[in-house]
């Protein structure tokens, strides 16, 4: 199998070349000034990879949105797969329809964030500023390749089981663009580590980073934390045997989790990342939930897969059924200096320019 990929990878290197050089030319002329580019007039952490997906920006912008509580903050994300054009303004009328699962997600995670969507990253934060004219901090999520803004600081995140160092470019692999482009960000976080990452593993990591980040750029690394199941319907109590929806990147650390756990899990409805959730979808796990005529059987998802299942025509469906979702946050090893520390020497006093 591995001579049958890598003989496949080395059909795909054409076009894997001309992306590159097209990727190449693009930063090129972002990096001297041939296409403009927008600052803020205050603080934009911009939270991004090189990677096509699955290295868990959504928990990490949240972890950044409490860590610099209680500043006035709003995210502005593209809102990938809404069914709405434009910039969008997170109300209470939101939906995970409207402005997308994750920007969604957010709006009941984090209290006193502004949440907004727009594809130009521009207009989305000369909107955000307009509206809230007092705002000191604004979260990118996902925009990284989005040159046309000049965010005050970059936060790169690459899963530790995927190093974008050991990638290669679409689509002969995931990356966006070059490695090389890793000099522009401030800071690197490896997600997705194993607990008790040895000292020496992560020393092989952070040179083999350090090979395409500015010399001092600070690499940090992260573990996903599952925290206790929430339900979202009239059953409390999640038993051990589940049934698993997923639509996300990467369900594999989910399942292990589960596993290790002590979980009998029936059925894994494995659904692409950002799968619409339909009628037809909800009554196929349902269906097989019936089937099970267990009182204990209860539907388990990541709380990213639940919002788009709070659609008034689909919650009707299953009110009744216990379903639950697994939060997710994130804990850093302990380095110095710590995360925490640097994201906060990023920040100046509240109220003051942080781009003046």
């Amino acid at each position: 199998m591995p001579k049958m990929l890598h003989a496949f990878r080395f059909l795909l290197f054409p076009f894997a070349f001309l992306y590159g050089m097209i990727v190449r030319l693009r930063n090129w002329l972002y990096d001297n000034g041939y296409f403009s580019t927008y600052s803020a007039p205050i603080l934009v952490i911009c939270v991004g990879n090189l990677s096509a997906g699955g290295t868990g920006k959504t928990p990490q912008v949240e972890y950044l949105a409490r860590l610099l509580a209680p500043r006035k903050m709003a995210i502005l994300s593209r809102g990938y797969k809404r069914t709405t054009k434009g910039f969008v303004l997170a109300d209470s009328s939101a939906t995970a329809q409207t402005v997308g699962d994750e920007p969604f997600q957010y709006t009941q995670s984090l209290t006193g964030v502004q949440v907004a969507v727009c594809e130009k990253r521009v207009e989305g934060i000369q909107r955000l500023l307009q509206l809230y004219p007092d705002l000191e901090v604004i979260l990118l999520d996902d925009a990284f390749q989005h040159r046309a803004v000049k965010a005050s600081k970059y936060l790169l995140l690459s899963d530790f089981n995927h190093l974008f160092t050991q990638d290669f470019l679409l689509p002969m692999g995931r990356l966006r663009e070059p490695g090389k482009g890793a000099r522009r960000v401030d800071a690197v976080v490896i997600t997705k580590c194993p607990e008790d990452l040895p000292l020496e593993q992560q020393k092989t990591i952070i040179e083999d980073v350090q090979r395409y980040t500015v010399p001092g750029t600070p690499i940090f690394f992260s573990q996903i934390v599952y925290g206790p199941a929430v339900p979202v319907a009239q059953k409390q109590t999640l038993g051990k045997r589940i049934i698993l929806v997923t639509g996300i990147a990467k369900a594999q650390p989910l399942v292990h989790h589960l596993e290790i756990n002590g979980f009998d899990l029936l059925r894994h409805f494995e659904w692409a990342d950002h799968a619409a959730v339909t009628v037809e979808r909800v009554e196929e796990v349902l269906s097989f939930y019936e089937s099970m005529q267990d009182p204990e059987v209860g539907i388990v998802m990541t709380q990213k897969d639940v919002v788009k299942w709070q659609e008034p025509t689909l919650r009707r469906l299953w009110q009744e059924v216990p379903v639950f979702y697994l939060p997710i946050t994130i804990r850093f090893t302990s380095q110095e200096p710590s995360f925490d520390h640097t994201i906060r020497e990023w920040v100046s006093q509240p109220g003051s320019d942080f781009n003046a």
